[in-house]
């Protein structure tokens, strides 16, 4: 029988765990958390009552924001490689990771065995009788013969919804139906609010992909649903726009969220861990209880096998005793009442036997069921270890980053003062220019009206002069003229001289 400790250990471990400190948000295609206003980050806070509705809608808000970054990158991936995925493609196995944490979001403890269980395998079985079609999908998946939890069953019936592209279209007939989500969803959970009508819509885009799995070789009864943050992390070499101060805050932001999220994600561990050693415990307990139980039961068997050896024996007597007919009456009687409270004695300790035995094999099944929790815990822990790991990995890179960035703005600060250094002395220099400009506009004046002053008074002087030389210039060439008379005339008579010469030498001859 389940102890009040295993129900709430149990109920404790089947809890989803949400960063209600912070609200999820989207910066473009990127992942962002920013910190709640009303929310301190003094270290180990005390615990303060906040409001369960406030919440619940932190919750909605954060899921609907992780389904859009999910079906946006799962979208764009797929687009880009240009061909059928699988079930080993990891942004396919995070967007049925987020998908399978917006269907447990409010959902209504079921009580069993060993305590509370919570499955949406419950409403995902409705949808056959809202959309016939999907009477075929529910039927492969109660056919798969290596399911056996209702989990495993609901992720199953996801991968075959996706793989028949109506995903969308049985959430959305899901969804319109909230007087059968009642049953199953307390009213503020995400499937009953507007965020959950909202990712139906969006799953509409999951159309264009084609998907396909193999069911027979995957086990997902075991399978452990943790968020990876870092595949939506901002990364600092992506950002295109403007530099310097934006970028460190960009980067700052990142490094506290990283260091947050180390530090929930540490207080998780912890608190796995000390769930692990309380099942440790239990189940030594119950070890404990079952060794005692079995000894009982030996004890039981010993007794009732020396009851049956006095019985035979208390027969054999009664039988000689009624042959040889020596005993009287009395003894004959007492004997057979004490054959009578044996013969009780021995149906007792037989039920009794019986009900050991029961009780044996429901704690046996019990110590099995909680060897297999104890194992998905353990499969949990090394997860969120490997995903602790792979975030202080990441806040190692960005922590270069940012003394990178420190480093660039140092260099860009002295840089700047040296600029200012070289403009105040550009000013300086503009100045004595513009003051040299001045001055020699001034001279320029003063010559200006200097050489006015200069052509007034030497005018007329000018116009005489001009005057004279007009007069020069028409006496030139009035003897110039006179020349080419006087070199005409001496050219004449030179020739006439000549021919005079040569009539005598002629005569002579």
């Amino acid at each position: 029988m389940p102890t009040p400790t295993t129900d709430k250990i149990t109920q404790a471990a089947m809890e989803t765990i949400y960063l209600c400190k912070f609200r999820v948000s989207m910066d473009g295609e990127w992942l962002c958390l920013r910190e709640l206003d009303d929310i301190s980050l003094t270290p180990d806070p005390e615990p303060t009552h906040e409001d369960p509705n406030y919440l619940m809608a932190n919750e909605r808000m954060n899921l609907m924001n992780m389904a859009k970054l999910s079906i946006k990158g799962l979208i764009e991936s797929a687009l880009n490689l240009g061909r059928t995925l699988d079930s080993d493609y990891a942004p396919l196995q995070q967007f049925f990771v987020v998908m399978e944490h917006c269907l447990k979001h409010g959902l209504k403890a079921k009580k069993t065995f060993l305590g509370q269980n919570k499955s949406f395998w419950g409403p995902l079985e409705l949808v056959e009788k809202l959309v016939p079609e999907a009477a075929e999908i529910t039927a492969s998946v109660k056919d798969l013969p290596g399911l056996k939890t209702p989990v495993g069953r609901g992720r199953a019936w996801l991968r075959l919804a996706l793989m028949q592209k109506k995903l969308s279209e049985y959430m959305k007939a899901l969804i319109n139906r909230k007087d059968l989500l009642s049953e199953f969803y307390e009213p503020n959970a995400l499937m009953m609010e507007e965020e959950g009508a909202i990712i139906a819509g969006l799953l509409v885009g999951l159309n264009v992909i084609d998907a396909n799995f193999c069911m027979k070789g995957e086990d997902l009864d075991s399978q452990v649903g943790v968020i990876d943050f870092s595949m939506y992390l901002k990364d600092g070499n992506s950002t295109k726009g403007s530099e310097g101060d934006g970028q460190i805050t960009a980067i700052l932001d990142q490094k506290n969220y990283v260091e947050e999220l180390n530090r929930h994600l540490s207080a998780t561990v912890n608190n796995l861990q000390a769930k692990v050693d309380a099942l440790e415990k239990s189940n030594t307990k119950l070890t404990e209880e079952l060794a005692v139980a079995n000894n009982r039961i030996i004890t039981l068997q010993e007794e009732m096998e020396r009851v049956k050896e006095e019985s035979s024996y208390i027969l054999e007597s009664s039988r000689k005793a009624t042959k040889d007919r020596t005993a009287d009456g009395q003894a004959l009687t007492e004997a057979r009442k004490q054959l009578k409270e044996e013969t009780q004695l021995r149906l007792d300790v037989e039920k009794e036997l019986e009900a050991q035995i029961g009780m044996r094999q429901e704690m046996e099944l019990a110590m099995k069921m909680l060897e297999k929790d104890v194992c998905e815990k353990q499969d949990a822990l090394v997860a969120l270890r490997q995903q602790l790991d792979d975030l202080r990995a990441l806040k190692h890179e960005l922590s270069f980053k940012l003394q990178s960035s420190d480093m660039g703005a140092k260099q860009k600060s002295e840089l700047n003062s040296r600029l200012e250094e070289k403009t105040n002395q550009m000013a300086a220099t503009i100045k004595q220019l513009e003051q040299r400009l001045r001055q020699a506009e001034k001279e320029r004046q003063l010559a200006q009206q200097d050489n006015r002053l200069f052509k007034q008074e030497l005018g007329d002087k000018i116009n005489s002069l001009q005057l004279q030389v007009e007069e020069l210039s028409r006496q030139r060439s009035h003897l110039e003229l006179e020349l080419r008379r006087e070199r005409d005339r001496w050219s004449h008579s030179h020739q006439r001289s000549q021919e005079s010469k040569k009539g005598p030498r002629n005569w002579l001859r």
